[in-house]
C-alpha cells in the first residue's frame, strides 16, 4: 500500500521561516513521490465549499436544452458546457462519462489578450441562475489565492525564492471545472471511465469531492491506488508544467476516474500558467530532459488532444 500524505500548509501563512519551512519539508517526499497529497489547512471555508457544490448540482439539474445553450463549443477556449462524452482523456479508450462546466479567469471582453485571441483568453459563459456567477468566482479566487500559497511552499522545497512562481502566475491560465458524474449501472462501454487514464497539463489540481469513490492514482510502480475522500481536505496533485520546470524532480502522476456506482460531484481547480510564461528546467537540476515551452502552445496543444471539437473546428 502506498499512502497519500496528509500536510496542513497552515504554516505557509506564518511570518516566522521555520513555519513555512516545515510545510516545505512535508512536501518534499509527497512532490517526488506519489505526486499527490491531501491539502488541510487551507483556509477555504466549509461554507463556500457546500455553496459550490450546490451551485454545480443547481446547473447540471437543468433540462439538456439550457445546459446546451452554454455549449463549450461556443467559445474559443472550451469555457462553458461539455456534454456526456464530450471530453477523451485517454485515446484508448471511448470517451469519459461525465458532464462538466469550465470557467476561466474573468477577464472584460475588451481585455487585450481575449481581443488578440491568446491561448486561455475568452469571455466566461454564465447561466441566468441566481448568483451562481458570484459562488463559482469567489470559490475561483480562494482557489487560485491558495495555489498561489502553495507554490511558496514548493520554492522553499526546491531552494528558489518564495517569490519564483509570482510573475508566472498573476494572470494563469487556472480553469475552474464542476462535473458530474452519473451513476454507473453497467451500460458503459468496454474499458469506459468515468474520466480516463491521464495527467494534469499545468502546474497543480487542487481537487473537491464530495465523498463518492471513485478517484485513483498510478503508483510508481505501475499499480492503481484509490485516492478516498478525505472530508474537510482538498487533493492536490502535480501538473506536466511543474514536472518539466523540475525536470522530473517533482511528479505529474497518471490518474483516472472510475464509473461510480451512485452519481458523484467533483470540483477541479487547475492552476496553469500565464500563457505567455516559459517553462524551462530550473537553473541547478540537471541537464534539461526537455527544451523551454511556451506555456499556451503547450496546454493548447493539450486541449487539442482531449476535445475533438477543437481540432474539427480548426481544420
Amino acid at each position: 500500500m502506498v499512502d497519500i500524505p496528509v500536510i496542513d500548509i497552515s504554516g505557509l501563512r506564518s511570518n516566522a521561516m521555520t513555519d513555512r519551512q516545515a510545510v516545505a519539508d512535508a512536501m518534499h517526499g509527497a512532490c517526488r513521490g506519489t505526486g499527490f497529497f491531501y491539502v488541510t489547512g487551507h483556509g477555504v471555508e466549509p461554507a463556500m465549499i457546500a455553496s459550490t457544490f450546490a451551485a454545480s448540482k443547481t446547473y447540471f439539474a437543468q433540462p439538456m436544452a439550457a445546459k446546451q445553450a452554454l455549449s463549450l463549443k461556443n467559445s474559443k477556449q472550451s469555457y462553458g458546457y461539455g456534454e456526456l462524452e464530450s471530453e477523451q482523456l485517454d485515446p484508448d479508450i471511448p470517451p469519459d462519462i461525465n458532464e462538466s462546466f469550465n470557467i476561466g479567469l474573468e477577464l472584460p471582453a475588451d481585455h487585450p489578450e481575449i481581443l488578440a485571441g491568446v491561448m486561455g483568453r475568452d469571455i466566461n459563459q454564465w447561466p441566468d441562475l441566481p448568483g451562481w456567477r458570484d459562488t463559482m468566482l469567489a470559490y475561483y479566487d480562494a482557489c487560485l489565492d491558495l495555489g498561489r500559497l502553495i507554490h511558496r511552499g514548493f520554492c522553499l522545497d526546491l531552494g528558489l525564492d518564495e517569490d519564483f512562481f509570482d510573475d508566472k502566475l498573476d494572470l494563469p491560465m487556472a480553469v475552474l471545472r464542476v462535473l458530474h458524474y452519473p451513476a454507473s449501472h453497467g451500460n458503459t462501454a468496454p474499458g469506459q471511465l468515468g474520466a480516463g487514464e491521464h495527467t494534469d497539463y499545468g502546474n497543480l489540481t487542487l481537487l473537491a469531492t464530495d465523498g463518492v469513490a471513485g478517484l485513483q492514482l498510478k503508483t510508481r510502480a505501475g499499480v492503481w491506488i484509490d485516492a478516498p475522500a478525505m472530508p474537510g481536505a482538498f487533493v492536490c496533485n502535480i501538473g506536466d508544467c511543474l514536472m518539466r520546470w523540475t525536470n522530473d524532480t517533482y511528479v505529474s502522476t497518471p490518474h483516472r476516474v472510475l464509473p461510480p456506482k451512485q452519481e458523484r460531484y467533483s470540483i477541479a481547480f487547475f492552476l496553469d500558467p500565464n500563457p505567455n510564461a516559459t517553462v524551462e528546467t530550473i537553473k541547478g537540476f540537471g541537464v534539461s530532459k526537455y527544451p523551454p515551452i511556451n506555456v499556451g502552445e503547450y496546454i493548447g496543444s493539450r486541449f487539442d488532444d482531449t476535445y475533438r471539437h477543437r481540432v474539427e473546428v480548426a481544420s
